[in-house]
C-alpha cells in the first residue's frame, strides 16, 4: 500500500482546494488524540516490541509481529491528526454575529419533505458523525442548508432526485 492511501485510510477526504474548518470542541478532541498516541500508547508499543525482539526469533513472535503492525497503525494515524491540525482554521460558532442565518457551527431544525422534523449541526469534515446529528459542512444537506433562514425552503439534492426541505430555526453554541 503507498503512503498515500496509508494516510487516507486515516480518515475522510478533504475535498480540493478546501479549508479545513474545524470547530474549538474538534480540534481539541483532535489534539487529546495526538498527544495520547506520542505519549501513552506508542511508547507501550515501543517497549512491547522492544521485548519481543529481545526473546529471539521475530518471524513466528506474535508479540512482535502485531506489536509492529498496531506501531504502523498508529504513526499513520500520528501523521493523518498532525496534518490535519497543522491545517486546521478553527471557527467558533458562538461568536458567529449573523444568528440569522445558516453558517459553518450552526444547529439547524428543519422539516423534511415527509414532515419530519430533523436536526442537524454543521461541523468540520473530521468532526461528522451522523449518529449524533453532526454532518460536514460539505455535505449534501449542509449545503443546501448555507446561508439559508428561518421559513426558507431550500432545495437538497438526494440521490432519488430534489427534495424541498424547510428550515424552522437556526442556533448556534451549546
Amino acid at each position: 500500500m503507498a503512503a498515500a492511501e496509508d494516510d487516507d485510510a486515516a480518515g475522510p477526504e478533504l475535498p480540493a482546494g478546501v479549508r479545513n474548518y474545524m470547530t474549538p470542541r474538534g480540534f481539541a478532541r483532535m489534539e487529546a488524540e495526538l498527544r495520547q498516541l506520542v505519549r501513552e500508547e506508542r511508547p507501550k508499543i515501543v517497549d512491547i516490541v522492544s521485548w519481543a525482539a529481545g526473546n529471539g526469533d521475530r518471524s513466528e513472535n506474535g508479540d512482535y509481529i502485531y506489536g509492529k503492525r498496531r506501531l504502523r497503525e498508529i504513526d499513520r494515524r500520528i501523521r493523518f491528526l498532525t496534518k490535519r491540525l497543522e491545517s486546521a482554521e478553527i471557527v467558533d460558532p458562538t461568536r458567529q454575529t449573523r444568528r440569522d442565518q445558516v453558517f459553518f457551527g450552526a444547529t439547524v431544525t428543519y422539516l423534511n419533505a415527509r414532515g419530519a422534523e430533523m436536526t442537524v449541526t454543521i461541523v468540520g469534515v473530521d468532526e461528522a458523525d451522523l449518529d449524533k446529528g453532526q454532518v460536514s459542512w460539505v455535505s449534501p444537506i449542509a449545503r443546501a442548508l448555507l446561508k439559508a433562514r428561518e421559513g426558507d425552503v431550500v432545495e437538497l439534492r438526494t440521490p432519488a432526485g430534489p427534495e424541498a426541505i424547510e428550515v424552522v430555526a437556526i442556533r448556534y453554541g451549546d
